[in-house]
């Protein structure tokens, strides 16, 4: 499931970080993600990343670079995010391998996934689990 999608989401979180590119390597060793786009000032300051998990999609970028976005959520708290995964334990296995911080390790719920939390380096939880919300009905 992890990697590139050919279908555009519709909804794309866009969380900022003190530390964006540690985020990104985070996000892309331990959590899976494919990172797809990184646009960079001439200091190195990420403006704009966008990392892939299946056909979702997380806009990264830096804190203090200036903006109406960085100004609107210069107080702004962690957010929480859920990924759909296909193996939940390999997934927690390998966040663990890289030393992601566990808040939950794989746990049954009782509407039948198994889930897992971890938070980021940016103090983001992060849910990974085999619950896959169904969504609108598409017609043609």
């Amino acid at each position: 499931m992890a990697g590139t999608s050919t279908t555009a989401p519709t909804i794309c979180p866009a969380l900022l970080y003190q530390d964006a590119k540690a985020a990104i390597r985070q996000l892309t060793e331990a959590f899976g993600f494919t990172r797809t786009a990184l646009y960079e000032s001439e200091d190195g300051t990420v403006l704009h990343a966008e990392l892939v998990y299946g056909n979702g999609l997380v806009m990264i970028g830096s804190r203090g670079r200036g903006g109406v976005f960085d100004e609107a959520m210069k107080d702004s708290g962690a957010s929480g995010i859920y990924v759909v995964v296909e193996d939940t334990d390999a997934h927690h296995r390998r966040a663990v391998e890289h030393g992601a911080e566990i808040l939950m390790p794989p746990t049954d719920q009782e509407y039948g996934s198994r889930d897992y939390m971890a938070r980021d380096v940016g103090g983001n939880l992060w849910s990974f689990g085999t619950y896959a919300p169904k969504g609108p009905e598409l017609t043609a």
